[in-house]
């Protein structure tokens, strides 16, 4: 990746950063006094990048991805709530899928409302939405767009997770040589460090990255 790409998707990164701190923080005002809002705090930081990355390639401005973001989760929290959610009548992962896409569909009857577009513009409009132009002979775009996202939204969330379980030195040699795909005397000259210390890094740190893995794995299914 260029210096110009890496400037841009730094710059990308910190405006998505801040969208994210604030709304997070009127998601959290929105849930008053409800006694587990760390959970849906902890909730919020696991699954917003995931919601919000379906959105948009469904076809949201990103103003209306961070709505959607926002509905979403906090629909779910009154379902939680009430329990209206019935591990075996499906995964967690389909579950949440499901409930995005009922978001997702209310931002675009949203849109059509706010605009009083006509029944033409509308069509038009929606045509350029992912869901709309591909082809899917299972009517079911939305469900693959979702897959490819979840399985990099885990990935992210317990790589989260071991920052947090191992020392920051260990995770910065793991995250130049693995995530990063530096060559080890790359590594070694940028963090001087020994090679066996990259080796190291990538054996524990990968351990751990394994055990998250799966421990995610076990709650979205059990879920």
């Amino acid at each position: 990746m260029s210096e110009g790409n890496e400037e841009k998707e730094i710059e990308g990164d910190a405006i998505l950063v801040q969208a994210y701190a604030k709304t997070r923080k009127s998601l959290i005002a929105r849930l008053d006094n409800w006694e587990d809002q760390r959970t849906w705090d902890e909730f919020y930081q696991t699954y917003w990048r995931l919601i919000y990355s379906v959105a948009v390639k469904a076809g949201l401005r990103p103003d209306e991805a961070f709505d959607c973001v926002q509905e979403t989760i906090l629909s779910i929290a009154k379902q939680s709530k009430k329990k209206l959610y019935d591990p075996e009548q499906g995964s967690f992962k389909t579950w949440l899928m499901n409930m995005t896409r009922w978001r997702i569909n209310d931002q675009f009857r949203k849109r059509k409302k706010d605009t009083a577009m006509i029944v033409g513009d509308w069509d038009n409009d929606r045509k350029t939405a992912v869901i709309d132009r591909v082809e899917d002979p299972q009517g079911d775009v939305l469900s693959r767009l979702w897959n490819a996202e979840w399985k990099k939204n885990i990935a992210d969330a317990a790589l989260t997770r071991v920052k947090a379980l191992v020392s920051p030195k260990q995770y910065q040699i793991f995250d130049c040589y693995v995530i990063k795909q530096w060559d080890a005397k790359r590594v070694q000259d940028q963090l001087n460090v020994s090679m066996a210390q990259v080796y190291l890094a990538k054996h524990r740190v990968g351990s751990v990255l394994k055990k998250e893995l799966a421990k995610f794995q076990e709650e979205t299914d059990a879920e």
